[in-house]
């Protein structure tokens, strides 16, 4: 795990259902973002290999430690991950909460409780879910106001130190589409101040968030087809 600004730490584990080792986006970043007294996960996952799961746990039990509440926060349903486990590793000494798209609750167990987010409803640490697509996703990108910083599951991603929208156009119907519906969604995007784009898939952006997301929503999308030398 590394601090990639004050506050931020990232690390990155195998994606746990990629087909090859050698396809792009096989290795998947999360997030944790501390705060005086509470934690937060951002689409956690703590690797299968042994040494390395020693590791990131080390990490955020230290950053955990004294905490009074530990959020686990899921962009999106598939990445609910590691939840389950965060949950009953930190349930004991914090308050721990997982929150996600009402479709999250299907990738946890029976007994594990969701807090649903709903844009516009008020999140801890003032984070701000963010509705996007047309018709709209189970994605939700966070916004963290506290760290400058937005969290994208699938939807952005990061190629050679830029961000690009995620999306194989096809044909043009599929265009269209992308021009008229989808990328009006990712608007909004623009109105918050964001200094650093936490991706799931690619290196996160720092310091030139907005500038790069106002790029990404102008240049041609992104699919891992291109992606022999990201």
């Amino acid at each position: 795990m590394k601090e990639i600004v004050p506050g931020i730490w990232r690390w990155t584990a195998p994606h746990p259902e990629w087909r090859t080792a050698h396809e792009w986006g096989h290795e998947v970043a999360c997030f944790a973002l501390e705060l005086p007294a509470e934690l937060v996960l951002v689409d956690p996952l703590v690797p299968a290999d042994s040494s390395h799961a020693a590791s990131v746990w080390s990490t955020l039990d230290r950053l955990a430690e004294g905490k009074g509440s530990v959020h686990v926060m899921v962009t999106i349903p598939y990445h609910a991950r590691s939840s389950e486990a965060i949950r009953g590793r930190y349930r004991g000494q914090a308050e721990v909460g997982i929150w996600g798209h009402p479709a999250v609750a299907r990738r946890l167990g029976a007994r594990v409780p969701l807090n649903e987010i709903e844009p516009g409803k008020p999140l801890p640490v003032g984070a701000q879910a963010i509705a996007i697509g047309n018709p709209r996703r189970q994605e939700m990108p966070l916004y963290f106001p506290s760290h400058r910083a937005l969290a994208f599951g699938d939807s952005i991603v990061g190629v050679d130190g830029t961000l690009r929208v995620w999306e194989l156009l096809g044909d043009e119907r599929r265009r269209r589409w992308y021009r008229s519906r989808f990328l009006p969604s990712l608007e909004p995007l623009l109105q918050f101040d964001v200094a650093h784009a936490l991706v799931t898939h690619g290196p996160a952006v720092v310091d030139r968030g907005n500038e790069e997301l106002a790029r990404a929503l102008v240049t041609e999308p992104w699919n891992s087809r291109q992606a022999s030398t990201a």
